[in-house]
């Protein structure tokens, strides 16, 4: 005699990985789910919510600098190495998973005002007020008896040790600016004028300059390689070719620029930090307008780097903030601050997108979370999955005002409402009296209205 009965397997119902868990069959059709926008909008405030409980993006200072911190340049290749500059020409190089130094010397007699990213390994290079530009090795100099790799031991003693520098090159006037290039044995220098420099010779190979009394800075596109940017105490942004030997376009502001950083995915854009309180995207391609400003600062914009994947940018602002923008919006998605932070002059992006580095002249360089709220450390899947799903939630519900007011809301130092209370103010004054004046202006007088990306454009020069 046969018996049928009903029989199925386990894999059906139950999850590949964890068999506790069980799969829950679901049917999309949207008239069975009557509230589901419901739920979601739920889901989305609740995400919002604990964004901003969980925002502690603060993750340590790093102390031993007893100047300010005014220069800083990353490994391109290692996450863990940092060197930064102090004003009495101290240098430190840093493990920023051991958030100590591994390496320091008293560099230079003057202000460190450049450091370059590091190259050929693990040599980096370093200017000065005092006239001179130095090659550094750390590995050359191990300041304690234990070996660890790729980070080195520090010595007990807390004192600077004096080390020789593997080349130092001297000239005529004092440094203000340092950038080397990607790939080539040759760096430039800003001064009285754009020197480039080769490391096998002593003299400079080229001299750049375009009638300017003072270079403040100079930025090698780390893209099209032959082509660096300088910036002017004349208010001006001046780009070079280095295949020319000589400026391509001069760009004058109506206020200075303080620092230069280029996209690293897309050659032909840069960003220029400004004294108006403002960052502007140029195109170097047509430099007639901003194709960006980023607004939000209350005071001089010090410094600005780009993330490695050239989607979010960080600035640092005399008014004592980090501020976090995307690349394409106007207002900063992000701002950090701490009680004893003074004015920042340094802001660097980590290689791996997760961190920033802030330099400030209270001799702190501070290290942040680039996302807020991120949660460090291996995730599992399913963790994965419901960080996503609340991503696209809030992203979907982004507009909604309860949703916005409360993913906007920062704590904002007493010091920075007022004074955004008053720029706000002559803003709305200016605003008022233009439109005052056309209002009472025949049509005919009138003048033509500057759109906001062309207000600070003063002209261009070829």
């Amino acid at each position: 005699m046969k018996v049928k009965v009903l029989s199925r397997s386990a894999d059906d119902y139950t999850r590949a990985r964890s068999s506790d868990i069980h799969k829950v069959q679901r049917n999309l059709d949207p008239t069975l789910h009557p509230f589901e926008k419901a739920r979601e909008y739920t889901r989305a405030l609740r995400a919002t919510k604990m964004e901003r409980m969980m925002a502690k993006p603060f993750l340590g200072a790093l102390t031993g600098h007893v100047d300010g911190v005014y220069c800083m340049a990353k490994h391109p290749k290692k996450l863990d190495w940092l060197v930064s500059g102090g004003g009495d020409g101290d240098l430190r190089l840093w493990s920023l998973s051991d958030q100590k130094t591994v390496w320091a010397t008293q560099g230079h007699k003057a202000m460190v005002t450049g450091v370059s990213s590091f190259l050929e390994g693990n040599m980096f290079i370093s200017c000065s007020n005092d006239r001179t530009v130095k090659i550094w090795d750390p590995t050359l100099f191990q300041m304690g008896s234990e070996d660890r790799g790729d980070v080195f031991s520090f010595a007990a003693s807390t004192a600077t040790a004096q080390i020789a520098p593997v080349a130092t090159y001297s000239g005529k006037n004092a440094f203000s600016g340092l950038s080397h290039h990607r790939s080539d044995n040759i760096f430039a220098t800003s001064g009285s004028v754009v020197d480039i420099w080769d490391h096998d010779r002593a003299e400079p190979i080229q001299s750049l300059n375009w009638g300017v009394d003072t270079i403040n800075t100079v930025k090698f596109n780390q893209t099209e390689t032959n082509i660096l940017a300088s910036t002017g105490s004349d208010r001006t942004i001046i780009l070079y070719d280095l295949r020319t030997s000589q400026p391509i376009t001069k760009v004058v502001l109506a206020m200075r620029t303080n620092a230069i950083a280029w996209n690293p995915m897309e050659a032909f854009n840069f960003m220029a930090a400004n004294e108006d309180h403002n960052t502007y995207a140029f195109d170097m391609r047509k430099l007639d307008k901003a194709h960006n400003v980023l607004k939000d600062h209350v005071s001089a914009v010090m410094s600005v780097d780009y993330s490695p994947t050239g989607e979010e940018v960080v600035t640092g602002g005399y008014d004592r903030t980090v501020r976090v923008y995307k690349a394409r919006e106007g207002h900063s998605r992000d701002m950090y601050h701490t009680a004893r932070m003074q004015r920042v002059f340094s802001v660097i992006y980590t290689m791996d997108n997760k961190y920033l580095l802030s330099g400030s002249d209270d001799g702190n360089v501070r290290l942040w979370k680039a996302r807020a709220s991120e949660r460090l450390g291996v995730r599992s899947n399913r963790e994965r999955g419901h960080l996503e799903y609340s991503e696209k939630l809030k992203e979907k519900y982004q507009h909604v005002p309860e949703i916005r007011k409360i993913a906007r809301h920062r704590n904002t130092p007493k010091p920075i409402k007022t004074a955004q209370a008053r720029k706000k103010i002559m803003l709305d004054s200016r605003k008022t009296k233009d439109e005052n004046m056309r209002k009472h202006t025949k049509k005919e007088n009138q003048k033509e209205r500057i759109p906001e990306r062309k207000k600070a454009i003063v002209s261009v020069k070829k």
